[in-house]
């Protein structure tokens, strides 16, 4: 089902509960100086799950951006969970994105495949083979794409909210990476990139390629 696109992501409500309340005893307790410190904080986690609508492109064709952030990869590579080589673009996500991740095409999940793994700096190329990830192979119309969620330096928890056998329609939410992550996909080797290194990309709102006819 899709998200419905809450102003503020529900992973982040216990976060969000727990630091307004600690503000305040702090607040109570020492003074509006002392407690400064835990407000700045509260701001952060606040910001952190912050989960706004986006509007969603319907061409057929496109291939959405899966999560905020920025184009750190662009190339050919080896798409070790469908068995392919593919055009493989990575989105790094710093702990100022939002971290909401959704479904780049229309399609059948064919699977999701979870690894545990190490924590470098999703920055890193590294990430992608050593770190905690979670990948989903999508069938769209016949064209496979692999969008992978991995964990970062930070970040310590990939949750991902669908099964394989299940529809997913371009723009649905799937997952969430707390605390700074990356996504990876990799996408048919005729795929047309529409974006360059260093490009900033939203989720669901952005086209990163177009799969060829």
């Amino acid at each position: 089902m899709t998200y419905p696109h809450p102003i503020l992501a529900r992973e982040g409500w216990p976060f969000i509960a727990s630091s307004i309340l600690l503000s305040i005893v702090v607040w109570v307790l020492a003074g509006f100086w002392w407690s400064l410190p835990v407000w700045l904080w509260t701001v952060f986690v606040i910001q952190f799950f912050r989960d706004p609508a986006r509007p969603i492109p319907q061409d057929p064709s496109a291939v959405l951006s899966p999560a905020d952030g920025r184009i750190v990869v662009i190339e050919q590579a080896f798409d070790p969970y469908a068995q392919r080589q593919a055009l493989k673009i990575s989105v790094f996500m710093n702990v100022f994105n939002v971290h909401s991740n959704r479904s780049p095409v229309d399609g059948i999940l064919r699977t999701v495949q979870y690894f545990p793994g190490r924590f470098f700096n999703a920055d890193l190329d590294k990430a992608s083979e050593q770190n905690e990830r979670n990948a989903l192979v999508i069938d769209s119309a016949g064209r496979i794409v692999t969008a992978v969620q991995i964990a970062g330096l930070v970040a310590r928890r990939i949750l991902c909210y669908v099964k394989a056998g299940q529809t997913l329609q371009r723009g649905q939410r799937f997952g969430f990476i707390r605390f700074g992550s990356r996504v990876d996909v990799y996408l048919p080797l005729d795929a047309q990139s529409r974006v360059s290194i260093g490009d900033k990309v939203y989720a669901s709102s952005t086209i990163l390629a177009h799969l060829a006819a």
